[in-house]
């Protein structure tokens, strides 16, 4: 039997009312988070056409690029020109990251009419990501998100080293908790809770998601975004769907780390998430071999294989 045969894993987990969502969003950010650290500069027409694939492919959302100035990440220095020449598909969502007003400035010139704004759980990360002190970045947020709400587009928040800090060591949860709070209460919609650095453990993540309900926080405006440094990101992902978290971050073909943190690894696969979805009958919308052929189109481009373990096991 050929591997392509066996391109569905198992259903023997329903779907349980009680515990985990029947339904999930993937929020995927190969494009952006994926592609932002390459060595070498992947030319646009590649990345459109990988957004392409990624459309039809079912993924709904599809985090296209940044509008950080192109001297902090030269691999998305094409911005506006991917934008203008992104053929959007019908009922997908095209977010992009923005740093600052002169990234909104940028964002709302293309009309994108979704956003992410990107900040930090740590005094240190947000020195190094954002040039600013910790309650600082807030002062420089409060001006994107207001402006942002006000022309009507989505605003979700961003917060890194919800887990660790490579400097700092481990980052109290309730310096997290306030710190996500006070970006859902500028103006995000959705915050997403990222262990930039991948050194959370489901424990950890049982702590951080019970910290924030008690503070009076909807499981509903959490989303969770994990990397794989320690092997840990599908069982940290599986404790976040129990636990009521119904958006996953994820990158196509498991592409990604962090610029400003060296040690992070790529992201949680899209692959990977996809398979543990469908082995717990949870509906994603994802067509999981053209995915598969997609991540496989991109990693010769890249001119290296997929890290992801679904990938190899379906591509061999």
């Amino acid at each position: 039997m050929g591997p392509r045969e066996l391109s569905l894993p198992m259903r023997v987990v329903p779907p349980d009312p009680a515990g985990l969502p029947a339904e999930v969003t993937i929020w995927e950010v190969g494009a952006r988070d994926g592609l932002q650290n390459e060595g070498e500069t992947v030319p646009l027409d590649v990345k459109l056409e990988f957004l392409g694939r990624l459309a039809d492919a079912g993924l709904a959302v599809l985090e296209a690029t940044s509008f950080v100035h192109p001297k902090w990440v030269p691999q998305l220095a094409d911005a506006a020109e991917l934008i203008d020449g992104l053929d959007q598909a019908p009922g997908v969502r095209y977010p992009v990251l923005v740093p600052n007003e002169r990234g909104l400035d940028r964002a709302l010139d293309a009309k994108v009419r979704d956003i992410a704004i990107f900040a930090a759980a740590s005094e240190t990360f947000a020195r190094r990501n954002l040039n600013s002190g910790f309650d600082e970045q807030f002062a420089m947020f409060e001006p994107v998100v207001g402006r942002a709400v006000g022309e009507g587009i989505a605003v979700r928040g961003y917060l890194s080293m919800c887990f660790g800090d490579p400097w700092e060591g481990p980052v109290p949860v309730e310096q997290v908790v306030a710190a996500g709070k006070r970006l859902l209460e500028m103006g995000c919609h959705q915050l997403s809770l990222g262990d930039t650095i991948g050194v959370a453990t489901p424990g950890h993540v049982e702590a951080l998601l019970r910290a924030f309900v008690a503070s009076g926080v909807g499981v509903d405006e959490l989303a969770v975004h994990f990397h794989d440094t320690y092997g840990q990101a599908l069982t940290n992902t599986a404790t976040a769907l129990r636990h009521g978290v119904s958006t996953v971050d994820s990158s196509a073909g498991g592409l990604g780390g962090c610029p400003y943190a060296k040690s992070a690894t790529g992201n949680l696969a899209t692959e990977d998430l996809v398979w543990m979805l469908d082995g717990l009958g949870i509906q994603h919308g994802v067509d999981l071999d053209k995915l598969v052929d997609t991540s496989v189109w991109m990693a010769e481009r890249l001119g290296r294989p997929s890290p992801s373990r679904v990938v190899k096991a379906l591509s061999s």
